[in-house]
């Protein structure tokens, strides 16, 4: 069950970050097949290598398996933007979700 989670949640994540299995491979510093073996379930990454996956996508290791977050990189952004801003503004940003979301609180 997580060997097929890690499989399908790496692909997810290269899929939406534009970049092809080979790719991905040699950007990580590995074989042309690398990724390749992960995703159809020959292999699996090591510790060490799961987390360089992470930082690949810019990601934590909590949101890589977070799948109810389908563009944790777009999150981390957000969040690291939000962490820069006073009080009064992210104020207006959680009205500006709220209304969105169509919450809207007067």
């Amino acid at each position: 069950m997580y060997e097929e989670f890690v499989r399908d949640r790496i692909t997810q994540l290269r899929l939406q970050k534009g970049v092809s299995e080979y790719k991905m491979s040699y950007d990580l510093g590995h074989s042309r097949g690398y990724v390749y073996n992960i995703s159809s379930g020959k292999s699996l990454p090591p510790l060490s290598e799961f987390f360089a996956i992470c930082d690949y996508f810019g990601i934590t290791p909590s949101e890589f398996f977070d799948d109810k977050v389908t563009r944790p990189e777009l999150l981390q952004k957000a969040l690291e933007g939000l962490k820069q801003l006073n009080e009064d503004d992210l104020q207006l940003i959680l009205n500006f979700i709220d209304r969105l979301k169509g919450d809207a609180r007067c």
